[in-house]
């Protein structure tokens, strides 16, 4: 199949990816944009995993106010180099996350930073509506275990859907920055206040 410059630009503009590596993507892919955007986003997630041991000791404090100033946050994003911070790019990630963070109220960053307590009394609310449906208890124990996946998925900033695209989750936002930008950044920690 004849790649066109068109398609190439047309992945590009959806993707973000380099021409290069959409115009390759298109070619292995027979021309098939969807395969061609499930690709680059694989490739993304290999070259976040490479980079993901290297320290973020770079990287932007941004705040966010919501109008009418009774809702605030401050999230911290680091990044390798003092030349990613000062990209576009890297500056439109961070507010974007301070601003998803205002919106959506995420509890911790990742799942290892939930409190142990709050999962606990989850599951121990699951636990008791469970049994108080009369289910068995090998059928209660994988009711919990589910409805404790869901509730991380939605209190885990990482793996929330981000309010602008709800195709996307944060981390799927952060692996594509991090293939675009060729290094380590992570979302080190945030504080969110609200009035009332």
């Amino acid at each position: 199949m004849n790649i066109t410059s068109q398609m190439v630009k047309e992945l590009r503009d959806k993707t973000n990816a380099g021409m290069m590596d959409c115009k390759k993507a298109l070619s292995e892919t027979v021309g098939d944009m969807e395969k061609a955007i499930d690709l680059l986003r694989q490739k993304g997630l290999a070259v976040a995993a490479k980079r993901a041991g290297r320290e973020t000791k770079e990287g932007l404090v941004e705040a966010y106010i919501h109008a009418g100033g009774k809702l605030g946050v401050m999230v911290e994003v680091g990044c390798e180099t003092d030349f990613v911070a000062k990209t576009d790019d890297f500056k439109g990630f961070v507010k974007d996350i301070a601003m998803h963070i205002a919106a959506v109220n995420p509890i911790a960053v990742s799942r290892e930073e939930v409190p142990a307590e709050i999962l606990q009394r989850e599951k121990d609310i699951y636990i008791n509506q469970a049994l108080e449906s009369g289910k068995p208890q090998q059928i209660v124990e994988k009711m919990v275990s589910g409805k404790v996946e869901k509730y991380l998925a939605e209190i885990c900033l990482l793996e929330q859907k981000f309010v602008k695209n709800p195709d996307l989750s944060i981390q799927d936002l952060l692996n594509e920055l991090v293939a675009k930008m060729g290094e380590n950044i992570s979302i080190k920690q945030f504080a969110r206040f609200q009035i009332g």
